[in-house]
């Protein structure tokens, strides 16, 4: 793993809601808006970013937390911009805050956090579930 970033340094992410995106289960829309989930998607890309750079060619980022607060809706359409953050490194933990704004609103924020392991490693784990 390579150690090439600092605490406070950003990565950011530029998206725009698709229709896809919206708040839909079982095929069924319940809102014509940015769904949770959708945004917890995009957030977690946002603070990969780091991870990409992180890792080295027989290394993998696994996801180990999402946590997301949405403050407001946003719109199909809408252009999206994320702000990650690098809070720490602890070892092989990489842990981020985010901002996610449409326009100059702030739509969502949280915190992100991935492990770097190697893939020999990652893959074993797999083939035992």
């Amino acid at each position: 793993m390579l150690n090439i970033f600092q605490v406070g340094n950003k990565k950011y992410f530029e998206t725009e809601v698709k229709p896809e995106d919206t708040a839909a289960f079982a095929s069924v829309q319940v809102h014509p808006v940015y769904a949770t989930f959708a945004l917890g998607r995009d957030a977690e890309w946002c603070c990969r970013l780091f991870v990409l750079e992180m890792k080295e060619a027989d290394e993998e980022g696994i996801g180990t937390f999402l946590n997301i607060k949405h403050h407001s809706p946003a719109l199909v359409s809408s252009k999206i911009k994320f702000e990650a953050t690098l809070l720490s490194i602890e070892k092989n933990n990489v842990l981020c805050s985010f901002e996610a704004f449409c326009g100059d609103r702030l739509i969502a924020s949280g915190t992100q956090g991935q492990k770097i392991i190697k893939k020999e490693k990652l893959n074993d784990l797999f083939a035992t579930l």
